[in-house]
């Protein structure tokens, strides 16, 4: 009991460092806390809703490794590397490639209250 605790306590810190230290986190949780209320008028169905809130999640939770990657990589080296560089895209790309999902669902639960399905 006493590990998941202290397991608690570490997520609280990472995820209040990150809302501190990150423009994008701050973003994504504002995205969140409206998401709640959205997805409650754009679901057509109970597990739409958690689907949309879902997606926005997912967001956030790969925003997060992004920004672990990012500050990892900074504390390795503040010079340019060409290996360090692509690896942040590649954490960047993947914050992308969830966005883009997270808006396809939106669109289609949208077309999907709107009666085009």
């Amino acid at each position: 009991m006493l590990r998941f605790w202290r397991a608690t306590i570490n997520s609280r810190n990472g995820l209040a460092f990150a809302i501190r230290s990150e423009q994008a986190i701050r973003e994504e949780v504002v995205a969140l806390v409206l998401s709640l209320p959205l997805a409650w008028l754009v679901g057509a169905t109970v597990m739409r809703r958690v689907e949309l809130v879902a997606t926005v999640v997912l967001v956030l939770v790969i925003e997060l490794l992004n920004t672990a990657i990012e500050k990892l990589s900074d504390r390795l080296t503040m010079d340019h590397d060409p290996q360090i560089g692509r690896v942040k895209d590649m954490g960047s790309a993947a914050v992308g490639v969830a966005l883009v999902m997270a808006g396809v669902f939106w669109l289609f639960a949208l077309a999907e209250r709107m009666g085009a399905f």
